[in-house]
């Protein structure tokens, strides 16, 4: 890419707020626009892809759904989860989506390496995972959306959150598939500064493009 995207730090915002304007600035966006990673936390809220199916949501434990336009099934949002949307050119940057979901894996497994964690994908199953107990785990999970050539949507990353709310879903489709966050990995990072090497390792990522 020939610029480094801008950051914009949203602090801890609603879902629905935040995925509208992601929207609006997809469809206003011109070929000078600027790429953007927006950092942020939602409050608890559930979230369904636009091929979705209703049923991966177990029970009603109070949590809002919202139903999206991202590919993939259903995730949960809470705080202590760092999210980071990627809005981006991909015709600008030359990047494929299928490309783009690779390099967003390694910005997480990186990551996670540098803080002596083994991580891996999972085929057909995008996102993060690792090995804990025996069992393969989810650790991060991403979605995107494309319009025309801009890209929206982006990542989330379990730092140090309630992870109790995954028991009501099956996340990303996948019945029984466990969830884990850094914390209880050992690794001593508080959201901020995951959210922080995030955005360093995915902007390295885009650099490579």
């Amino acid at each position: 890419m020939s610029a480094a995207p801008v950051v914009r730090q949203l602090g801890r915002a609603e879902y629905e707020s935040t995925w509208q304007a992601m929207v609006n600035f997809t469809a206003n966006r011109n070929a000078e626009t600027p790429d953007e990673l927006w950092v942020c936390e939602h409050p608890p809220v559930y979230t369904l892809g636009q091929a979705g199916k209703p049923e991966h949501l177990l029970f009603d434990n109070g949590i809002p759904l919202v139903k999206i336009d991202r590919g993939g099934q259903i995730t949960f949002h809470g705080p202590g989860q760092v999210v980071v949307y990627l809005l981006l050119d991909l015709g600008r940057s030359g990047l494929r989506v299928r490309e783009l979901v690779s390099r967003i894996e390694q910005a997480v497994i990186d990551l996670l390496a540098e803080h002596g964690v083994s991580a891996r994908r999972l085929d057909g199953a995008p996102g993060v995972y690792v090995e804990q107990g025996g069992a393969v785990a989810k650790i991060g999970a991403l979605g995107l959306r494309v319009r025309k050539s801009g890209c929206y949507h982006g990542v989330s990353l379990n730092v140090d959150m309630d992870l109790s709310p995954f028991a009501a879903i099956n996340p990303c489709g996948y019945a029984g598939m466990a969830v884990t966050q850094t914390r209880d990995l050992g690794v001593a990072l508080l959201p901020a500064q995951a959210a922080e090497a995030l955005v360093s390792h995915l902007t390295h990522q885009l650099e490579q493009a």
